[in-house]
């Protein structure tokens, strides 16, 4: 970081100075983990933090998973292992608001003063969050916000270059095995490959290791002494003198470092140890330091494990890559064929001269993409020599490769074939008539799959398994032209990188589809050489595709040109006239479908974005209650409907729970939701009672029309008293769960819904034991076509018995752990009444809210005389208690207030009159009296002598207000306590 007493200016041009070797798009050769761990030890470094931490977003479960932690241990991070992104936590919040979030309290029991976190932004959205712990309560400037900004983008673009979960980093629970792969194809082979990271001081001219210590199999490892230097234990490297003369070397030229060393461990055994690293700019730009990875066997023993040493000394070849290519695995033959070990373990499988031989690469990500093995011929690019090579995956992620050498095989069977030409003849006719009747079969599979799909990417999945198998392809991209440029909206057989090369280009640039387009043909181009003959400004492209043949179809429906569908060949073929009809017929099948399916995808995204707008992003923590729900759309239609709920905070610590339901399901439906939550927080904000919100929400719902209908259940829980009351408009009440675990389900007479009751509401009132959990519902959690309500209502509440008793969920525990508790309450509660695969015709909303009374400790009450005397007593009750809290600092503010409040109540109210202080997140004030007359802010001219009160109280008081009662008013004020406090 620059200098504290730099200009402004300057930070920021430092700042950018230091950001391009670290921020460059270029890729440096890092593995994920060396990315991750660089952009982690950047970003803490430059906000003083004590350590950092990166979630991956998981779409399909709602999850944050840890993907990376530096600077922590692993006790530290399992805390932040896994989040809900509904969490009220700072990688959470980042990620719902894409935006830089900053909280200054350690919430997860870290050690840490602040939070600071920041959105993973890829290019689909968002998909993660990098989060810095550190030591101040201070929120970083914008130079810091900038550059942790910076640094973000740069791992997100790394990370969302990884195809599937980024599990490989640290430690997260792993997936569970692919249920496609066959029992006995899929071989678990000991991962042997792990990672330390290092850092070379110029300085010292020392080399000393850094936490944490990972492998590639997820796991921590404490194989190595934190404290010891990185000679200590290699003292079996036979190049050891030359180690760190090497990394000195590399560091004063500047350049990367890459080398291998021999280790001999104590058992005897022997293996490879890499180091990997790369130059740190310094404070002032100029070189600093080094830092890098240290890659080796991640367990001494495990060169004697009877499995390593029989795929060791076989006779055919075998390799092991992991998720991100790398080999961590080879044995003796394939030593032989491929190279010497010392450049292979640790390096990527495409680096190697043999790794690019031609369709290997696409064949191992197809088996990688696809979950199942593959079998294939490859000729040898060394000595042309036929080779069977049979690809698996591997539990966990990466691939087996079994080499077999069938030269002579093949040979004998092409003799055979030769003497079997003239039969074979006679059996053609046959052949290509089983063939086309093939192909009409195909092609009605094709139809009916096209006909099911829904999405874009269901069109893309059927094209890929109906297409082209039959032609012998294995590369599909399907571009949507929007606004002169070409989006992919799919592949397949194509790297990450090559699609982000060609995604976003403009249709000029890309004259091949650009002529497709014109023309309104297809166009088939039979090997690279023609490609680049054709079209010479695209030959950098055709040789990063690593296909040889393609085939362009142009999409056209409705009479325009919406896209094209680009299949290819990783051999240069022929297209027959037969096979290039076909094809066209295939491409007008193919755009109906994608203009459909974006129809849909543009609707869905917008009910989405619609729902998530009106709904609450996050429920507030309170400290009468903390709440979680789940909201889940109907099967069936926009996946957007009239189902709502809130948490709204009250005065003297109070909460109004409320929940809804418009009758119907649309967009019109969600629109009234809308409405009728915007109104229920203005009038909650009035406090008015249950029964008088209900009444004006009925008239609003009634001026919408004769056909509007909406239930709505809206409760008030008093911690003081530990009562709720509620008002009850055609929805079900709500079911409790006392401290022992006992489920009840009141029954509470329930009024007609709002647009058809007839006030007035009744109020109910309960009382709750300490500690209660509070379950609120719509009518399509526990009512479907094939279960009646009552039945629903008996499910869920021997749910709820099961899993409080399970968890033990009233155990002591932080506040912060009973809204965790709470969404894992809420997935068991959905789980078990709308199971995965259920049809459902209706929208269905869960509402969890554990409350808490307040201590009887922290309330303080007394009845004062209706007569000036009341003012002078009031200040001496405010100075005794807030003495016995320990909060002598807010006696003069807080006298002040009460007395002005009781002199308000002396001279324009009516008695009785009775002073109550609550003792909670802030100080609240509450004074009571008969009168229902409320008081309010005026402006004083220079002459009158009153007048001023109110304004005092407003100056003083952090919140006031009045809130009305059965009999007379309160009149209330909060303060924030002192920071000591």
């Amino acid at each position: 970081m620059a200098a504290a007493n730099a200009r402004p200016g300057s930070r920021i041009e430092q700042a950018e100075a230091m950001r391009p070797p670290w921020l460059s798009p270029v890729d440096h050769g890092l593995s994920m983990a060396e990315t991750l761990n660089v952009a982690l030890q950047q970003a803490t470094a430059d906000l003083g933090g004590l350590g950092g931490l990166v979630h991956w977003r998981d779409p399909g479960s709602h999850r944050l998973r840890l993907v990376a932690a530096s600077g922590l241990t692993p006790e530290i991070a399992e805390a932040w292992l896994n989040l809900h992104e509904d969490e009220d936590v700072a990688p959470a919040r980042a990620l719902r608001s894409g935006a830089f979030v900053w909280a200054a309290e350690d919430s997860m029991g870290t050690g840490a003063s602040g939070i600071a976190a920041v959105p993973l932004l890829g290019t689909g959205g968002r998909i993660g969050a990098l989060s810095v712990l550190t030591a101040g309560r201070d929120e970083p400037d914008p130079v810091q916000r900038s550059f942790l900004g910076s640094v973000a983008a740069w791992a997100a673009g790394r990370l969302e270059q990884r195809p599937g979960t980024p599990s490989n980093v640290v430690s997260a629970p792993r997936e569970t095995p692919w249920p496609d792969v066959p029992a006995g194809d899929v071989l678990d082979v000991p991962r042997v490959v792990a990672i330390r990271h290092w850092e070379y001081d110029a300085a010292a001219g020392s080399v000393s290791l850094t936490p944490p210590v990972i492998d590639l199999s997820g796991d921590w490892l404490h194989a190595f002494d934190e404290s010891a230097d990185l000679c200590w234990y290699l003292a079996g490297i036979e190049d050891l003198p030359t180690f760190t003369a090497d990394i000195r070397e590399a560091f004063a030229g500047g350049t990367a470092y890459d080398t291998a060393y021999r280790v001999h461990h104590s058992d005897g055994t022997s293996g490879w140890v890499r180091a990997r690293g790369h130059i740190v700019p310094g404070e002032d730009g100029a070189s600093g330091r080094m830092v890098g990875t240290l890659w080796g066997p991640a367990h001494r023993q495990a060169a004697c494990d009877p499995v390593v040493a029989t795929l060791r000394n076989m006779g055919d070849g075998f390799l092991a890559v992991a998720e991100d290519w790398r080999i961590t695995f080879v044995n003796k033959a394939a030593e032989r064929l491929l190279g010497p070990g010392r450049t292979l373990l640790g390096t990527t499988l495409w680096d190697i001269p043999a790794g690019r031989a031609p369709g290997l690469e696409a064949q191992c990500r197809r088996a990688a993409a696809e979950r199942k093995p593959i079998s294939f011929d490859l000729h040898w690019p060394a000595d042309q020599r036929v080779h069977r090579l049979r690809l698996v995956p591997v539990q966990g992620g990466g691939l087996t490769i079994y080499f077999a050498d069938v030269t002579d095989e093949r040979a004998g069977e092409a003799e055979r074939s030769a003497d079997n030409l003239g039969e074979v003849g006679d059996a053609a006719a046959g052949a290509r008539r089983k063939i086309a009747a093939e192909r009409t079969v195909q092609m009605g599979e094709l139809t009916a799959a096209l006909a099911e799909a829904v999405t874009s990417s269901d069109v893309v999945k059927a094209v890929a398994e109906r297409v082209l198998p039959p032609f012998g392809a294995d590369g599909l991209v399907v571009h949507a032209l929007e606004g002169g440029r070409l989006h992919a909206v799919g592949a397949v057989g194509y790297t990450e990188e090559f699609l982000r090369q060609i995604d976003g280009i403009s249709l000029t640039s890309h004259m091949a589809i650009a002529e497709t387009l014109r023309t309104r043909t297809p166009g088939f181009l039979e090997s690279p050489a023609e490609y680049v003959r054709r079209y010479p400004q695209f030959g950098s492209v055709v040789a990063a595709s690593a296909k040889n043949a393609w085939a362009f179809l142009p999409l056209i429906a409705s009479g325009h040109a919406i896209g094209c569908c680009v299949i290819s060949f990783s051999r240069p073929r022929s297209f027959s006239e037969e096979v290039r009809t076909l094809l066209i017929a295939l491409s007008g099948l193919i755009a109906q479908a994608l203009e459909r399916a974006r129809l849909y995808d543009v609707e869905h995204t917008r009910a989405q974005e619609l729902q998530r707008g009106l709904l609450p992003r996050t429920l507030p923590s309170l400290p009468a209650a903390c709440a979680a729900a789940r909201y889940m759309p109907a099967a069936k239609g926009e996946e957007v409907g009239g189902d709502w709920y809130d948490l709204i905070p009250l005065s003297g610590d109070r909460v109004a729970i409320v929940i809804g339901d418009v009758m119907g399901h649309g967009i019109a439906e969600a629109a009234i939701m809308g409405q009728l939550r915007t109104a229920v927080r203005t009038l909650a904000d009035l406090e008015l009672s249950p029964d008088e919100l209900l009444h004006h929400l009925n008239e609003l719902v009634a001026d919408l029309g004769h056909d509007k209908y909406a239930t709505c259940s809206y409760a008030v829980f008093d911690p003081v008293t530990r009562t709720c009351s509620l008002s009850l408009a055609g929805h079900l009440p709500p079911v409790i769960v006392h401290p022992d675990g006992m489920v009840h389900c009141p029954e509470l007479a329930s009024d007609p819904p709002l647009g058809a009751a007839e006030p007035p509401f009744e109020t109910h009132e309960l009382r709750l034991p300490e500690e209660s959990l509070l379950v609120f519902y719509t009518d399509g959690l526990v009512e479907s076509a094939t279960r009646d309500i009552d039945q629903g209502l008996a499910q869920l509440s021997q749910t709820l018995a099961s899993a409080v008793a399970r968890t033990s969920y009233f155990s002591t525990g932080t506040q912060h752990g009973d809204t965790r508790r709470l969404y894992d309450l809420c997935d068991v509660i959905v789980s078990n009444l709308l199971p995965e695969g259920e049809q459902t015709n209706d929208d269905a909303v869960l509402l969890l809210t554990h409350t808490r009374g307040t201590p009887l400790d922290n309330v303080a009450s007394c009845s004062l005389p209706d007569d000036p005397r009341a003012a002078g007593q009031a200040r001496e009750y405010v100075r005794s208690q807030l003495a016995v809290w320990g909060l002598d600092d807010l006696a003069m503010t807080t006298e002040l207030l009460v007395s002005e409040l009781v002199g308000n109540v002396i001279r324009h109210a009516s008695g009785p009159i009775r002073l109550r202080l609550l003792r909670s997140r802030s100080l609240i004030c509450e004074v009571y009296d008969g009168s229902l007359t409320s008081p309010r802010i005026r402006r004083a001219s220079y002459t009158d002598e009153g007048g001023r009160g109110l304004h005092l109280v407003a100056a003083l008081s952090q919140r006031w207000g009045t809130r009305h009662l059965d009999e007379g008013k309160c009149i209330w004020t909060e303060q924030d306590l002192p920071l000591a406090s």
